[in-house]
């Protein structure tokens, strides 16, 4: 919005030639976003907990976490509006990428809403049915498949992706590729949410995640830096840019309330917007492999899962004391903050790594 009122004013007034850039506009959307989270999280946490939108406990959590219970939950609602509105002010809203991202946040939190809603308020003790949701994951997967490759922004991309490590190698799906779009955006979506239970630990790797990825989506639009890096150039791709900035902005600020012991939770309402997005961008800027690799620590979660029941219905063993792994670290007695701390070290590993692909290829 203030992109599309003060930029066309740069001819009269020269100041203004700032918004031009797409990092000066990344910053103040990631600025934006800190300053919304700081205004109106103390207001949310009031509130939530005034109409008891609180947490209720899980059987499927340690013992430990019974003292979590009655801490305000939906606290999605303020990522939500720190991601969406510092965007909608200083992104480039004619560019197709950002039209794209903004219907992933607002489609995926609605899905995470419903969850929290029939979970808080309807007392299901399981939310909305695991079919449904996923329903609801796989339906903005088609879209996105169809907006990508029905009316492509960028033609000779529309069906490939980049493989990391490699420089002209790449991988065309072709007819495939929007079940791929599909797999990606549910796995992240989920992986995201199974990995939020400990305070500050699924948004603090978030906040990693859009970090790195935001570097990636500037160097995609830049045609300079993308082709000394042999990166596909896609125009247009940053201003994906901003909305990362945005995201950033919005998990640091979350966090402030989020870290332990936690004021808020994010409930789905936060975690499936959150891991859409990330899957979302990195379909957009053809690095989805890049992201197995970057959100290494989400799949580590989702892969300890997939193990537990595996071993439990083949063997009638569990490999872990609980699953997913961050609770089985906690029940051999590390504490929370130190699980949170070294899943964010191992989360900043995997970002430098990520990072590096750009030019080991």
């Amino acid at each position: 919005m203030l992109y599309h009122l003060l930029y066309p004013l740069s001819d009269t007034y020269s100041v203004l030639n700032v918004f031009k850039y797409i990092t000066f506009r990344t910053a103040y959307a990631a600025v934006t976003a800190l300053i919304i989270s700081f205004v109106f999280g103390p207001v949310m946490i009031r509130w939530l907990r005034g109409i008891q939108f609180v947490e209720a406990g899980s059987e499927l959590t340690p013992e430990t976490h019974r003292a979590k219970r009655g801490t305000p939950t939906m606290g999605g609602l303020l990522i939500l509006l720190s991601i969406v509105l510092p965007t909608l002010l200083w992104a480039d809203l004619t560019n197709r990428y950002v039209q794209l991202i903004l219907l992933t946040t607002v489609w995926m939190g609605g899905i995470g809403l419903l969850d929290d809603y029939l979970k808080v308020v309807r007392r299901y003790p399981k939310g909305l049915i695991g079919r449904y949701k996923l329903v609801g994951q796989v339906a903005l997967g088609i879209v996105l498949g169809l907006a990508l490759t029905v009316h492509p922004i960028e033609p000779e991309w529309s069906t490939k992706t980049t493989v990391p490590f490699f420089k002209e190698h790449f991988i065309d799906f072709r007819y495939l590729y929007i079940p791929f779009i599909v797999f990606v955006l549910t796995g992240s979506s989920n992986a995201v949410n199974l990995t939020d239970g400990l305070d500050g630990l699924a948004i603090g790797l978030v906040a990693l995640c859009a970090l790195a990825l935001a570097a990636v989506a500037y160097l995609t639009g830049h045609a300079t830096f993308s082709s000394y890096l042999n990166i596909p150039f896609l125009a247009g791709a940053g201003e994906l840019t901003v909305f990362c900035g945005a995201l950033v902005g919005a998990a640091l600020g979350f966090l402030w309330f989020n870290g332990h012991p936690a004021e808020i939770f994010m409930g789905d309402t936060g975690s499936l917007a959150l891991g859409g997005v990330l899957g979302a961008v990195a379909i957009f800027i053809k690095m989805e492999f890049l992201l197995a690799l970057l959100g290494g620590v989400f799949v580590m979660e989702v892969l300890s899962v997939v193990i537990q029941v595996g071993s439990f219905r083949l063997r009638g063993k569990r490999v872990f004391r609980m699953a997913p792994i961050h609770h089985h670290f906690e029940l051999k007695g590390w504490p929370e903050e130190k699980v949170v701390v070294r899943f964010w070290i191992i989360g900043i590993l995997l970002a430098l790594l990520s990072l590096s692909t750009l030019k080991l290829r």
